[in-house]
């Protein structure tokens, strides 16, 4: 060879080494520039910094704050002259007549103390509350000229706000809003109060030693009772909703993977040799995956009503097409020669899929339904919201109630907690039907080699 052609070599190698390296430049920096300007784009596309600034964050720590705490409602019907005490304002957390907690004296003027100076008094005529520091304010509520306010001198504070027919005041300590029917003082605790029982309920009150004490003397079954049947935290409804929740999921997963298997075989090459049914039998699977699980749900819910078993038909439609795919894939990589070991013997088509496909799609299988089991407990949370069935549809009435967000907050971590079981559920399942397979078959194959060997 020539050096003209040698130098012609490396001059060419060169200049290829050199594209490649500018290929490769420009990837990593184009890239992440490309990324960069997107983000600019979605930032003024979707007016970010004009959405923080119409957040109200004050409406987001009253939020978070009523998820961990409860308000008692002090209510006077101003027609009437009727004083009524009640938890979060329910009939069902009413207190009995002319009972009430102790920070409330009932009279002809019925005393609220909401503590350090705050001082509420529903008079004959007159509401009167005394705020440290800034005075006592005073209402009367008239059914011809409104409500009546009278306040200290002075420029009236962004916290109190008057009109003709309504005056609202909010402090630290409570809020006190009086209309021309209604005069009414809530007053905010920390905790889920009425969660074990509710207040008529003879356990109502006791600690937890005085209950281990009833429960020895032979109540454990009434105070059990009384827990499961609490009219304010729906115990008994809300176990059976998680129990819907978790049917949905598993209904839906096992009943796609029984209908998707089957028809895998006649979308793969290796096992069906009629190219238009493999043509339509993706198809099929394409159309049914790519229609999201929710709106498979509103058109199942038209056609067959709201349910639990509608949301559990919108999974199993879903995750059919799902699996299709999935199991076409392994059944195309499967090992031919374990086919034809087990055809060796004379076994039949049935016999030849049973023992020599089934066994090595096996691990592939049962993964991917756990996993889905496990998707799908969380996907049926939503479903069930538009189904009607399940911790869904309790989760959405109380968002949509927006009175007691901590049933909300209770609703949640139920379904964390769901979830985290499931998880925990199918990851112990995959251990046993999978690994513990494995397991055994690499053991078997050790001690058969080891008899080979040994003497």
């Amino acid at each position: 060879m020539s050096t003209f052609a040698t130098d012609l070599t490396i001059y060419e190698l060169k200049a290829e080494a050199d594209r490649l390296f500018n290929r490769k430049r420009l990837t990593n920096f184009g890239l992440p520039a490309l990324v960069f300007v997107y983000l600019i784009y979605v930032f003024f596309a979707f007016d970010v910094s004009g959405m923080a600034e119409r957040a109200n964050w004050e409406n987001g720590k009253t939020l978070i704050a009523d998820s961990y705490s409860y308000k008692t409602h002090v209510s006077r019907d101003n027609r009437t002259g009727e004083v009524s005490t009640a938890i979060e304002g329910e009939r069902k957390g009413r207190y009995p007549d002319g009972e009430a907690p102790g920070w409330v004296s009932l009279g002809e003027t019925t005393v609220i103390d909401l503590e350090d100076g705050h001082i509420v008094r529903f008079g004959p005529e007159t509401v009167e509350y005394d705020i440290p520091g800034y005075g006592t304010v005073r209402a009367t509520p008239t059914r011809s000229a409104g409500v009546q306010a009278e306040l200290p001198a002075g420029e009236v504070p962004d916290w109190i706000n008057v009109s003709k027919n309504r005056m609202a005041i909010t402090t630290d300590a409570g809020r006190l809003t009086v209309t021309r029917n209604r005069s009414e003082v809530f007053r905010y605790f920390n905790g889920w109060e009425l969660f074990w029982f509710t207040l008529d309920s003879p356990y109502y009150g006791k600690s937890f030693p005085e209950l281990a004490g009833l429960a020895a003397q032979g109540e454990a079954r009434a105070i059990l009772n009384d827990f499961w049947t609490n009219k304010m935290w729906r115990h008994q409804d809300v176990a059976w909703a998680i129990f819907e929740t978790i049917l949905m999921a598993f209904l839906g997963t096992l009943g796609a993977g029984m209908i998707a298997l089957p028809l895998a075989f006649l979308a793969t090459r290796n096992f069906n040799p009629l190219k238009s049914v493999r043509f339509l039998t993706r198809r099929v699977f394409d159309f049914v995956r790519g229609v999201d699980a929710l709106i498979w749900t509103v058109v199942l819910a038209r056609a067959f009503g709201p349910g639990p078993l509608t949301g559990a038909l919108a999974i199993l439609v879903t995750d059919t097409g799902t699996f299709g795919k999935i199991f076409s894939e392994a059944l195309e990589n499967v090992d031919e020669k374990q086919i034809e070991g087990v055809q060796s013997t004379g076994a039949n088509a049935p016999q030849r899929y049973r023992y020599g496909v089934i066994p090595q799609v096996t691990p592939v299988l049962l993964s991917q339904l756990l996993y889905f089991l496990e998707s799908n407990t969380r996907s049926a949370t939503v479903i069930g919201a538009i189904t009607g069935g399940g911790i869904g549809l309790l989760l959405t009435q109380a968002i949509i109630t927006q009175k007691d967000w901590e049933e909300v907050a209770y609703y949640i971590v139920l379904i964390i907690l769901m979830v985290m079981l499931m998880d925990w559920f199918s990851g112990w399942l995959r251990r046993r039907l999978i690994q513990g397979e494995t397991g055994k078959i690499r053991k078997a194959r050790d001690t058969k080699a080891k008899s080979f060997f040994l003497p």
